[in-house]
């Protein structure tokens, strides 16, 4: 049987570098009702969102954010993926954006949210839109 002469040379490896590792994907949806008299002024604002707060969304590791309106129901269902280790706080830093803060002033007078208790999307607890259980997911 054929041997080797020598022992195969040791391979070097380093750890991995944490910008190449694959992101923690948390996958989110979200609903809210949309007062009927604030339809055409939910889309118009959402048509221009503040660069503000699109700057702040992605610093806070919110990836592929969508929010879809369903005329019947009035219902506003939003999903996105977060893609960063410490949701909570994120979503702190979120709340500490006074630009943040401002945008949902105004867009949650266009909302009634489904949460009971609730009171607003700067409060945080209970939150304003209510999160949905994913009973499915297919990549």
């Amino acid at each position: 049987m054929w041997k080797p002469h020598a022992p195969p040379p040791q391979r070097v490896t380093k750890s991995p570098d944490p910008e190449s590792q694959q992101k923690n994907v948390r996958r989110i949806a979200q609903i809210v009702k949309l007062k009927p008299e604030f339809i055409d002024k939910y889309k118009e604002v959402h048509a221009s969102v503040w660069p503000e707060v699109l700057q702040q969304i992605k610093v806070c590791n919110i990836e592929d954010y969508s929010i879809y309106h369903d005329p019947g129901t009035g219902i506003l269902f939003a999903t996105f993926k977060y893609v960063g280790i410490d949701f909570e706080g994120d979503m702190e830093r979120m709340r500490e954006n006074s630009k943040v803060r401002e945008w949902w002033a105004m867009t949650d007078s266009f909302q009634e949210s489904v949460v009971p208790g609730a009171k607003d999307s700067k409060s945080g607890s209970p939150p304003w839109w209510k999160e949905l259980e994913e009973v499915f997911y297919l990549a």
